[in-house]
């Protein structure tokens, strides 16, 4: 098993922060174009416990669809979803949302697994993964920081 944590201080109201986050199309916003992705899901998406929903991408090109189970939603602090379908043997996305002076805390946690070891990772998938949420706090910024 593989992780990655991130954080990101934003200077917006625990409400505001969580409703962007809740709303899963706003996914589409938060991922690098170079993914290809799109939310597939047709309709408005409940987000609840047990909520599936689905996503078109391409990894290094390669055409792929991923759907993700939210397993816990606790706003607006904390949510929780994992893959069910898609690239990785596992994959366990947290976020964690914390008020504190000025604004919210905005923390990920990601725990993943997936095919060719150690040397897969730390030559294609780790680094993926990184700059894909470094694109993410990047955006973030862009969206709820002031100039």
């Amino acid at each position: 098993m593989y992780d990655l944590e991130t954080e990101i201080f934003l200077p917006r109201r625990l409400d505001e922060v969580f409703a962007f986050f809740a709303d899963a199309r706003n996914l589409e916003t938060l991922t690098p174009s170079f993914l290809s992705f799109s939310v597939i899901t047709e309709g408005e998406i409940d987000m609840r416990p047990g909520a599936l929903i689905d996503y078109r991408l391409r990894v290094r090109g390669i055409p792929l669809k991923w759907q993700s189970e939210i397993t816990a939603w606790e706003p607006p602090f904390r949510f929780v979803d994992e893959q069910r379908r898609g690239p990785y043997r596992v994959w366990h996305h947290e976020h964690t949302f914390e008020e504190v002076e000025g604004g919210v805390m905005a923390r990920d946690r990601v725990r993943y697994d997936h095919i060719g070891g150690r040397l897969v990772n730390r030559l294609i998938v780790g680094p993926d993964v990184t700059r894909i949420f470094d694109y993410r706090q990047e955006k973030l910024l862009e969206l709820f920081v002031p100039e």
